[in-house]
């Protein structure tokens, strides 16, 4: 356990250096302390001094890797580059171009020369370059060693970021394809990408990220699947994916009848070799260090010494790099491998009470790197997935044959020869995407826990209480006792959420519903239900969110998807559908990351179709009118899909998307509005609404998506004073939580409130007969 305090001091220290303003005073005391701490061993020569001493000389060099780059940092501040100052730049590409949602692209570079102004710094400034969609284009070929000349605009950076510099490139002046073996090693991941072109999604575009995590190709939908499942480490080159590359290495060696030595050796050769392939940035390079520090413990049979070796290249890493010390990814990393070398024999052994050895290994390895890294990934996401080891446990097995077979295309000399690797590699490809987006689908993957440390440390107590209760060490009796009946409590109260969530939620709600508000915050989602068939118009801002109310209910599928518009209120909630709608009925696509999400939902089996004026359909025994946008229209709020939904036995319903007054007036002047039992308020309620319209209209019952304490004061007192002159019912998201309308046998119109409001009346209201 000594290197793992020296590792702990070197982590803290970096983590000061890298928050704090100052970082040469803390070298200066780090460096004092490690004088006084050698001189103090070299009297007494204790072993716990002698630690001590590692361990602030550790500090001292971390904390000094950050301190060496505040000259030049000082130099960047007096460029005053936070206002989006105009910048040249000349920078060498040091990792790879990776796409990001806008359709641009972001990638690390050393910035060779940058001039402001009449100012010009030379050196090798570290920096962060963002593209455009155009940028993106331009930078096609591009690689580790490129050199690349942009006119930029400077972005904010933070003080503890690698990045002395953060630019949004203008425009790509020129652009240099990567040198030397950069270019050959770039060349093979190109081929193995152009291999899979063909092949059906989403497994094509899994195949590059298992092999050499290249996810240009992968669709969006597909990679929050992998996110959302546990399964984001197969994607990025993780040390999954060094893990497998050296354990292949290992095993041919050893079938070669070699030495155990230059088994390790030629092992740790090919993923020297592997590294260079995907590109050896911060987090490949980490990745690999931690691989073949489990690889070699695992292998030697000494998982002490793993420990020992892990916190070593822990603390040369932070000395390396001392902003690694700030990464969630650089954690997990450690974290990860821990748990593979401390708790996961454990916990195989505490299996194999109830199950076979192998079986037993098999759980217990995703279970220790799950019980491990959850309190991490709460901070940064309030759920647990509790799908997560299932469906590591059910891909992961597909993922060596996918990644070696991946990796041999890249090496095959034959272009027929690589197609055929890369076909075989996607099909694990294949049953790994379809574990991921199966799971996904579950109503009780994610399990909403408290946020930020609390939550993490609710999740650690959890864990370890879990681990206890497995391992069941004899010298603890009544502590194991404990755990377990603490794990029974926990174990009872998530099987009661879930039943609550996906088994009595559809029975909270009215049954014969007909139209619904979902409350997801500031955004809409409406649903409406006839003959057994449904629809959803917009899909909120959260997919937690949707999910939920989807569970609430009884919602798996949707005949009918309408994204009226691609502003995020009204399209971020949509990765809870993928997979679960037959007919998408979208507005004009304003961007590329529009097109994207249309791609994503067509390859989950959607079919497509742009609304205008005049476009109708049916749903279930209900037909609905497109009253607009017109032809042509330019992509925004004022083009949202404006639907009429009606039917016998059903309450006439119109949904106006976010069009704004002159929108509003402009559809009354286009088409004939009719009178309808239930109107969907345009825009959340704002202030922008044609009073006209809602008179025409004359509804019953009018519908308010909007956030509680939403910051843009909606909905607004005169689109409420409106609808009071006409004598709407308003049913609000705020105040009354989801909504639920339906006609009674009697032709009364019924409003259900999740939530009473303050002073108002029951959440079942009878809002009478049409006028």
């Amino acid at each position: 356990m000594r290197p793992v305090t020296v590792a702990l001091t070197t982590w803290a220290a970096a983590g000061a250096a890298t928050a704090g303003s100052d970082a040469g005073v803390l070298v200066g005391i780090l460096a004092v302390l490690t004088v006084l701490a050698t001189v103090l061993f070299g009297r007494r020569r204790r072993a716990t001094i002698g630690v001590a001493a590692v361990a602030l000389a550790c500090a001292t060099a971390a904390a000094g890797g950050v301190a060496a780059v505040a000259p030049m940092r000082a130099q960047i501040a007096a460029l005053e580059l936070e206002g989006g100052r105009h910048l040249d730049l000349e920078v060498t590409v040091t990792g790879r171009v990776d796409p990001s949602a806008d359709g641009g692209a972001w990638f690390d570079a050393r910035a060779t020369s940058l001039v402001a102004g009449r100012t010009r710094l030379s050196g090798e400034i570290p920096a962060r370059v963002g593209v455009d969609a155009e940028g993106r284009r331009a930078l096609v070929g591009v690689g580790m060693g490129s050199l690349v000349r942009v006119t930029a605009r400077a972005l904010p950076s933070d003080p503890g970021e690698r990045a002395l510099v953060v630019v949004r490139a203008n425009e790509v002046v020129s652009a240099s394809p990567p040198p030397g073996a950069w270019g050959w090693f770039q060349g093979i991941r190109d081929a193995l990408v152009s291999s899979t072109r063909g092949l059906p999604q989403p497994g094509a575009g899994l195949v590059p990220g298992l092999a050499v995590g290249d996810t240009s190709t992968l669709d969006p939908d597909t990679e929050a699947a992998m996110n959302a499942a546990s399964l984001s480490h197969l994607t990025a080159v993780s040390g999954a994916n060094c893990a497998i590359v050296v354990g292949a290495a290992f095993a041919v060696f050893a079938a070669l009848g070699v030495r155990r030595g230059v088994r390790v050796g030629g092992a740790l050769a090919v993923l020297a070799a592997f590294v260079c392939l995907v590109t050896p940035e911060p987090s490949v390079v980490r990745a690999a260090v931690m691989a073949a520090i489990a690889l070699l413990a695992v292998a030697l049979g000494r998982p002490a010494i793993g420990v020992a070796v892990l916190a070593a290249a822990v603390a040369v890493l932070l000395i390396l790099d001392p902003w690694l010390s700030r990464s969630i990814g650089f954690a997990l990393s450690v974290a990860a491998t821990g748990a593979l070398l401390v708790l996961a024999r454990p916990l195989a052994t505490g299996l194999e009470r109830w199950m076979p050895r192998s079986l037993a290994l098999a759980i217990a390895v995703p279970t220790s790197a799950q019980l491990v890294c959850g309190p991490l990934i709460v901070l940064i996401d309030p759920h647990v997935p509790l799908g997560g080891i299932a469906a590591n446990l059910v891909a992961d097995p597909a993922a060596a044959p996918a990644t070696i077979a991946g990796a041999l295309a890249c090496i095959a000399p034959l272009p027929w020869l690589r197609d055929g690797l890369t076909a075989l590699a996607w099909i694990p490809a294949s049953w790994i995407a379809a574990v991921a987006h199966t799971t996904t689908t579950s109503t009780a993957q994610n399990l909403p826990w408290p946020e930020g440390v609390t939550g993490a440390a609710l999740l650690a107590a959890v864990g370890a209480a879990l681990s206890v209760a497995v391992i069941r060490p004899r010298r603890l009796p009544r502590i194991t006792a404990l755990c377990t009946a603490a794990m029974a409590v926990v174990t009872g109260l998530i099987l009661g959420q879930t039943t609550v969530a996906t088994v009595a939620g559809p029975l909270t709600v009215p049954a014969p519903w007909q139209v619904a508000m979902c409350d997801v915050g500031q955004g809409d989602a409406t649903l409406w239900r006839s003959a057994g068939a449904v629809g959803l118009v917009d899909t909120g801002p959260d997919p937690d969110a949707l999910a939920r109310c989807l569970q609430t209910f009884g919602i798996a599928h949707l005949d009918l998807l309408v994204l009226t518009h691609f502003d995020l209120d009204h399209i971020g909630g949509t990765s809870a559908v993928l997979g679960r709608v037959d007919l998408l009925l979208h507005g004009p696509v304003d961007d590329a990351s529009g097109q994207r999400l249309l791609d994503g939902l067509t390859a989950q089996g959607a079919r497509l179709q742009q609304a205008a004026t005049g476009l109708t359909g049916t749903l279930g025994d209900t037909r609905w009118h497109a009253l607009g946008p017109p032809p042509r229209a330019e992509p925004g709020n004022d083009a949202s899909i404006a639907l009429d939904v009606s039917g016998a036995g059903f309450p006439r319903t119109v949904l106006l998307g976010d069009l704004g007054e002159q929108a509003q007036a402009a559809l009354l002047r286009r088409v004939d509005v009719p009178h309808v039992d239930v109107v969907k308020v345009s825009h959340h309620g704002s202030a922008d609404q044609d009073a006209d319209l809602y008179r025409r209209v004359s509804a019953r019952v009018a519908l308010i998506g909007v956030g509680a304490e939403n910051s843009y004061g909606h909905p607004t007192a005169s689109l409420l004073a409106t609808l009071a002159a006409l004598g709407t019912t308003v049913g609000r998201t705020d105040l009354d939580g989801s909504l639920a309308v339906w006609e009674g046998s009697d032709d009364s119109l019924n409003l259900w409130r999740e939530r009473s409001p303050p002073r108002g009346p029951a959440p079942d209201v009878d809002v009478g007969h049409p006028r």
